[in-house]
């Protein structure tokens, strides 16, 4: 099915990160009914606060997978996620960890769930591969877009099989707007609006304990942080809050533009490049602990001319706009003008875009087939680069100029600078 390489060979490459005893239980499985234990796909989960338990219970949902560890900087989160576990399977097995060099150093896993702050993104994900793990990574891709880049270059490097996060694909709503608009029933494209978000939703109700002090007892901080610069703890900053702050997410633009802004390119053909020229406006706070953008209108031009705008002013999702009507889609709903484009039926030679109707068990299939999955990771690389290119040249103020063949910032060596992260020690990002 996939080809396991000496784990401990791998662990012996990344010793110098290993610092502190792991917490480490039995790791035995039981059959229950379920496929041979040589014909499931053995995983892992790293990162359980949020997104990671429900693509946890998804993974545990599927027969051809036998989940045997689980791993997070938090005890109560790890401990929650280990009950999950062993409450599916019957029994006390799941071995918990709380460093991802500890549990990718196992030498029975085929593949990593893996659901963390955008700022832990690339470090796990690109050693995942290098240990010769497949992994199902969450949107956007990366922190910064070096990050992205780096994790395509380790994941085709290593032969492995991505899936990110970037569900909608799997949804019948937005796979059918996608193919009638690639189709034409619209007419040719005059512009393209996404609508992303706007402000900073308090999804952990701790806005305003912006109080530095000790962190709990639960919490590995120091890890938390990983190669995010040296901060004091307080809670506004972390669990699910954490991506209202530049130096850990990219605010609404970057939590969305793997959902919206991944259907629109998917619907014209662009999941393999990117903008021309990207500019904005935006508001930008200037004190308090979130920095993120909380309004913005940015307009991302391709070479063909097309101009994708992504705007806070817009309604959460995506619109097509072409010389023959326009066709939106968002969670839950599809409108379009003429309504009757919704009635359209696709002919048999008429282009067909993948199809899946479950984002894991894609991921799974593909792990055992080796065939590419429904979003893989240039697509989402190409995705979360537009968000990028939009939060740099609000910060900047500037006018992108954007070489999507080569991924270079032309003629602006400070805008260039913000492509790539800065990491404290002893992280680096490994290309």
């Amino acid at each position: 099915m996939t080809t396991r390489i000496n784990r401990r060979r791998f662990l012996g490459t990344t010793a110098a990160l290993l610092a502190g005893p792991a917490i480490i239980t039995g790791c035995a499985t039981k059959n229950q009914g379920r496929p041979a234990p040589s014909e499931r796909v053995v995983m892992g989960a790293l990162g359980l606060g949020w997104q990671g338990p429900g693509n946890l219970k998804e993974f545990l949902a599927n027969k051809d997978v036998q989940v045997v560890a689980v791993c997070d900087v938090d005890q109560n989160h790890l401990a929650q996620a280990k009950n999950m576990v062993d409450t599916v399977y019957g029994n006390t097995d799941c071995a918990t960890y709380t460093r991802f060099e500890d549990m990718y150093a196992r030498q029975d896993l085929d593949a990593m769930s893996i659901a963390l702050p955008d700022h832990w993104h690339a470090v796990p994900a690109i050693a995942a591969a290098e240990a010769g793990l497949d992994i199902y990574g969450e949107k956007p891709l990366a922190r910064t877009l070096a990050e992205g880049r780096a994790i395509c270059d380790a994941v085709k490097r290593n032969k492995r099989v991505w899936q990110t996060g970037s569900w909608q694909r799997s949804v019948e709503n937005f796979h059918r707007a996608a193919e009638l608009v690639r189709n034409g029933r619209i007419g040719k494209m005059n512009y393209i609006e996404v609508g992303l978000g706007q402000g900073h939703t308090d999804y952990a109700n701790t806005g305003g304990q912006t109080a530095f002090g000790p962190p709990p007892a639960e919490l590995d901080y120091d890890r938390w942080l990983g190669p995010a610069p040296e901060a004091p703890y307080c809670p506004a900053r972390v669990h699910k809050n954490w991506r209202w702050i530049m130096a850990y997410g990219g605010g609404t633009i970057m939590d969305w533009v793997g959902h919206h802004l991944d259907i629109a390119h998917w619907a014209m053909g662009l999941d393999g490049t990117g903008p021309v020229t990207v500019e904005g406006t935006g508001v930008i706070p200037t004190a308090g602990l979130w920095d993120a953008p909380t309004d913005y209108d940015c307009a991302c031009t391709y070479a063909s001319g097309l101009v994708i705008r992504i705007s806070s002013a817009y309604p959460m999702g995506t619109k097509w706009v072409g010389e023959d009507g326009w066709l939106f889609v968002t969670r839950g709903k599809t409108e379009a003008e003429p309504a009757s484009v919704l009635d359209e039926v696709l002919g048999e030679n008429e282009v067909r875009l993948y199809h899946s109707r479950d984002h894991c068990g894609n991921f799974i299939e593909c792990v055992k087939s080796r065939k590419e999955t429904i979003t893989p990771c240039e697509v989402a690389h190409r995705s979360a680069s537009v968000g990028h290119l939009c939060d740099i040249a609000l910060y900047t103020g500037r006018k992108i100029r954007w070489n999507p063949k080569t991924e270079e910032i032309k003629g602006d060596s400070g805008a260039s600078e913000m492509l790539s992260p800065t990491y404290r020690k002893p992280w680096k990002l490994n290309t």
